[in-house]
């Protein structure tokens, strides 16, 4: 399954909430991230009217006008990682007599407990998204909202935008509709949890047993999952296998960046937001609204993707092809299952980063070229992304007969800022972990490193090595190596406050 970001492709990136560190920690990470979000133009803290205006709407309570369907007997669930506070999706398939499975996916109704223009909103669209980092998480949203009363809690009624599919054998969804309703969490699950008993790895989670139901719905989610899966792989969608760096701390200390790899409820849940958020611009479309929409361009270095597959032995056309591409990533994984992270990550490298774009009443968005799907709009993670909150005002006006709280240049504008705020966020993230890296490998200069060229530009020649897994600068010896190079590396020189590893060719 793809990412869309520094390592990946699809539109959803899992991470492990770190509290942040204060007491023992050595080096001031905390800080350090509050000065990198500031000299990125992004607010590490809330002015004091946002909070007032929280604590304001938990005593008011959400917005309940309009139509809401109560769906709270309904066997919902969420899969997120082990620490998710901030839980925005919950869903529950029901197979029909005609072989086609209807699915339900419920996005909290964030915008119930938002105003817009309000201090709040005035916070999240200068941020536009959480930012996650090694020194701990700073929330679009005030965590009272976010982690607690716009949370989907487990055992805890919510208010929800619901996109209701249904979806043939095939993978195609050949149904779809929008409406607010009523829902209840039966089970908080982990994606480690569900991918193991999935796998046949290890039993069930305790939920299975005590929620009437739940395993069948697991089963459902997983067998549509892959005939979602499917259907765009056979569109062009791009199967690489990607990793993240993961902060490991133990008593409140820093100890190693291990990888984070996915897993199958991981490509489970990714499939189907895929599919709702999909369905969502269709919705929009067919109201005549204008709409934010994700796109991703064709391959801005297809060049040295043909020059890679050439080395194994495979020629790619001279334009981008995302089937041809796919095609290349299939025999790869099979051939060398091994080296398949590497190369997935060079590909991914090459590929860039997605993008946000206004689309104007009725207009078919832009390609997403590394998901294979048209039209597509973020709408599934409002806590923490502030498109996906415009898009769920956006979707609520149109169920009311309301004119669109927002006009074209206004979401073109929107659209801008959040395309830079989101590299803005994850260049802080990078330097935070840059930065615990550095303080992790500040006892290991001189020592050599196998690695892969992660960046070669202007600007400098980066690679990545596996364990701790890290990024650093090539300072002597990058001449001639390019996105993709293996090669061995020895650390030369590091500075934790400075967020740099500086790395020689071996």
């Amino acid at each position: 399954m793809l990412v869309d970001g520094d390592y990946c492709l699809v539109d959803f990136h899992w991470v492990q909430w770190v509290p942040p560190l204060r007491l023992m920690d050595p080096i001031n990470l905390h800080q350090i991230a509050v000065e990198a979000m500031r000299s990125r133009g992004l607010l590490p803290a809330f002015a004091p009217q946002a909070l007032r205006e929280a604590e304001a709407a938990r005593r008011a309570g959400p917005e309940r006008n309009g139509s809401i369907t109560d769906l709270r007997h309904l066997t919902w669930f969420s899969i997120d990682n082990d620490d998710t506070r901030d839980l925005d999706q919950l869903s529950v398939a029901e197979p029909l007599p005609d072989g086609t499975t209807r699915l339900l996916v419920a996005v909290a109704d964030v915008d119930a407990m938002v105003q817009p223009g309000g201090a709040i909103d005035g916070h999240a669209g200068v941020n536009t998204t959480s930012v996650y980092t090694a020194a701990g998480v700073f929330p679009m949203l005030p965590e009272m909202l976010s982690t607690d009363l716009t949370s989907l809690h487990e055992g805890e009624d919510r208010l929800a935008v619901v996109v209701d599919m249904v979806v043939q054998a095939d993978g195609t969804v050949t149904r779809s509709d929008v409406y607010r309703a009523a829902v209840l969490n039966r089970a908080k699950l982990t994606y480690n949890g569900v991918s193991a008993w999935l796998d046949g790895v290890a039993p069930a989670p305790p939920q299975v047993d005590s929620v009437p139901g739940l395993a069948d719905q697991l089963r459902w989610h997983d067998a549509l999952a892959g005939q979602l899966r499917q259907l765009r792989q056979a569109r062009g969608a791009l199967n690489v296998k990607t990793v993240a760096a993961r902060p490991v701390f133990e008593g409140g200390q820093l100890v190693d960046l291990r990888p984070d790899e996915k897993n199958r409820a991981k490509d489970l849940i990714a499939d189907l937001m895929i599919a709702a958020n999909a369905a969502t611009a269709r919705f929009l479309q067919h109201k005549g609204f204008p709409s934010l929409r994700r796109f991703l361009k064709a391959p801005r270095r297809w060049d040295r993707i043909v020059a890679l597959a050439a080395g194994h032995g495979v020629q790619l056309p001279a334009a981008p092809d995302a089937l041809a591409l796919d095609g290349f990533l299939r025999a790869r994984r099979l051939a060398d299952p091994d080296g398949f992270a590497d190369l997935s990550l060079a590909v991914v490298k090459m590929l860039g980063s997605g993008e946000y774009a206004a689309a104007p009443a009725g207009a078919a968005g832009l390609a997403h070229f590394g998901l294979a799907v048209n039209d597509y709009a973020h709408s599934t993670a409002p806590n923490r992304r502030f498109p996906d909150l415009v898009t769920q005002r956006l979707l609520k006006a149109a169920l009311a007969d309301e004119a669109p709280p927002y006009s074209v240049e206004a979401l073109t504008e929107i659209a801008r800022h959040c395309t830079v705020q989101e590299d803005n966020a994850s260049k802080v993230e990078r330097q935070v972990l840059k930065a615990a890296g550095a303080y992790l490998m500040h006892e290991r200069i001189g020592e050599t490193f196998d690695a892969i060229v992660t960046g070669a530009a202007a600007k400098g020649t980066f690679v990545r090595i596996g364990r701790p897994l890290l990024e650093g600068r090539v300072v002597r010896g990058f001449e001639g190596l390019d996105v993709g190079d293996n090669l061995r590396v020895k650390l030369v020189a590091v500075d934790a406050a400075q967020s740099f590893i500086d790395f020689e060719r071996a």
